[in-house]
């Protein structure tokens, strides 16, 4: 059955839109509020109130759009800032001009903030300050002289919007570097998977057609000289790994995206399965097989893999000890985990022919087994003594 899609968004830029959008509703609060308080000083008030119920309606009406960067547009961003300036400039005209040159609040007073600190959000530091800018500019207009106050809170809407985007910068970096880094670690465990599925079939098939071949003769040996070479160009492949292609977010703005594919629908964690019963085929006159009275219960996707890890196992010893070899299976049901013991009575591996192996591109040892128990979070201890068999110990944790 197919893997389904999963879609991993990680975004520390949501957050910060849901503060933006909680800031514009109470600072818009806070700019009516001290209207209402002051309004009798106010030498044309009417205009002033025209302005404040257009702030109230465009805040609340705007409210989905500063929910995350891919709804606040270029065009939302230069009509919000429009208000704010708008209403700096408006506020000579309303407000009593002593209050105003004494450094009175502007009209949206600390609401302007919230339409710089969307463009940082948006577009980086680079965004804040062009709004800041223009920002500090209404400002001037609207005092009419370069006050200290004034200067102090331009300075201070300046430093805080680009500080502000040049961290949304860096975060959106660091998200789309964890992104490739965890599509890297996925391609990794999905080649390690179909290099075991490979070794296990594939691989030991062009072997034995090579070997049969070569004693057959004729046409057959042709046959076999080919096959290989086919095993030797995809131990090669296998062992090479692969680079993935990344697939970071279609909208960077609104995240970095991991893909990554589920194990298929039918390894899903459902009910307990008896381990006995997979390890049971693998019983005959020469393999025996020793189990408790009693069900091993696992998880059918950590069951199946420890299953798998005891045919490769199986496999090397016939392959490597003869068809006619003996070998014996254990199985313990520990309280905090399976062990399964696979042992033989061959001659033993001799000392460096593992990594010898691995780095010819045999990858048996490595992937089918090792592998298999590395993914499950068990281990695979292998002790061989020449002259004595080998003894290859497979334990799995009782939660994988």
């Amino acid at each position: 059955m197919a893997g389904r899609a999963k879609v991993m968004r990680m975004s520390v830029e949501l957050p910060m839109w849901r503060a933006l959008a909680g800031y514009r509703v109470l600072t818009m609060l806070y700019a009516i509020g001290f209207f209402a308080t002051a309004h009798s000083g106010f030498v044309r008030p009417w205009p002033a109130v025209g302005y404040y119920a257009v702030l109230l309606v465009w805040t609340l009406a705007t409210l989905p759009r500063v929910a995350n960067a891919a709804s606040c547009t270029k065009r939302f961003l230069a009509a919000d800032l429009t208000v704010a300036l708008t209403g700096i400039l408006l506020t000579p005209f309303t407000d009593d001009p002593e209050r105003v040159m004494g450094g009175g609040p502007t009209l949206p007073s600390i609401w302007t903030a919230g339409s710089v600190l969307a463009f940082a959000l948006k577009g980086g530091w680079r965004w804040a300050a062009l709004a800041s800018t223009l920002v500090a500019a209404a400002n001037l207009a609207e005092r009419g002289t370069f006050a200290r106050d004034t200067l102090h809170n331009v300075l201070l809407v300046w430093i805080a919007s680009i500080a502000i985007g040049y961290v949304v910068e860096v975060a959106r970096a660091s998200e789309r570097t964890l992104a490739r880094a965890l599509e890297i670690e996925a391609a990794t465990r999905e080649r390690e998977r179909l290099a075991r599925d490979i070794h296990d079939g594939v691989l030991q098939v062009l072997a034995m057609v090579q070997r049969r071949g070569a004693v057959i003769g004729g046409e057959a040996a042709e046959l076999g000289r080919m096959a290989g070479e086919q095993e030797v160009a995809l131990r090669t492949l296998v062992s090479g790994g692969l680079v993935p292609v990344s697939r970071v977010s279609e909208d960077s703005a609104d995240g970095a995206v991991v893909r990554v594919v589920d194990e298929p629908e039918e390894d899903a964690p459902d009910a307990p399965v008896d381990l006995r019963a997979l390890l049971a085929p693998y019983a005959g006159a020469r393999v025996h097989l020793a189990e408790p009275g009693t069900p091993v219960p696992m998880a059918p996707a950590a069951a199946r893999e420890l299953a798998a890890a005891v045919g490769a196992a199986l496999d090397n010893v016939r392959r490597h000890v003869g068809a006619d070899a003996r070998a014996w299976l254990l199985v313990e049901d520990e309280p905090d985990g399976v062990v399964v013991t696979v042992r033989d009575e061959g001659p033993g591996i001799p000392e460096g022919r593992l990594a010898e192996a691995e780095g010819q591109g045999r990858l048996g040892v490595a992937l089918s087994i090792r592998g298999r128990l590395r993914d499950l979070g068990g281990t695979a201890e292998l002790i061989s003594v020449p002259g004595q068999g080998t003894e290859v110990e497979l334990r799995v944790p009782r939660r994988t």
